[in-house]
């Protein structure tokens, strides 16, 4: 099977994570390569930093994003923060939270298949990582009612849910 090419600036890439890194450079984000099929990324969002790991497979012509929050959730909080999460990705268009079992950080995830497609566009993989930021800064607060604040999963998703108009 064939990787997928993505084409840019008449550049040909035949691995998105050359685009990936082009974005991440351009946004001037600390970054490493990892392998010709990995990438991770740092920045800084609105409550805290955030872990972006690009990965691609090239015989599923599939890449694999993961963006890490930066919250680890203590034992005796897992299962109210699993049943927050269910609340948060019924409330989704793309992509999920879940929380990594070994560690315990919330993670948002979403894979584009790309077979057939061409490759990946510049306007895809900035979605694909503003849709993640979004949903972090978003629900980040509803994470932390849950953690440290004593709330419930509902009362959490309530707080999240509110948009706030201005600021104090």
């Amino acid at each position: 099977m064939k990787a997928a090419l993505v084409e840019r600036g008449g550049a040909v890439h035949s691995n998105p994570l050359d685009l990936v890194e082009e974005i991440v450079t351009a946004h001037d984000w600390s970054f490493e390569r990892a392998g010709d099929d990995e990438l991770v990324a740092q920045l800084t969002g609105r409550w805290g930093d955030y872990r972006l790991f690009f990965a691609w497979n090239s015989e599923m012509s599939a890449l694999q994003f993961t963006c890490s929050l930066d919250l680890k959730v203590p034992g005796n909080k897992r299962r109210m923060v699993v049943e927050l999460l269910a609340l948060i990705n019924e409330s989704l268009w793309a992509g999920h939270f879940e929380l990594s079992a070994s560690e315990g950080v919330a993670l948002f995830r979403h894979s584009l298949l790309l077979r057939g497609a061409g490759g990946a566009s510049v306007e895809q993989l900035e979605d694909l990582v503003d849709i993640a930021l979004t949903e972090g800064d978003r629900f980040y607060p509803a994470f932390q009612f849950v953690i440290w604040g004593g709330k419930g999963p509902s009362d959490a998703m309530v707080s999240a849910m509110i948009d706030t108009i201005g600021e104090a």
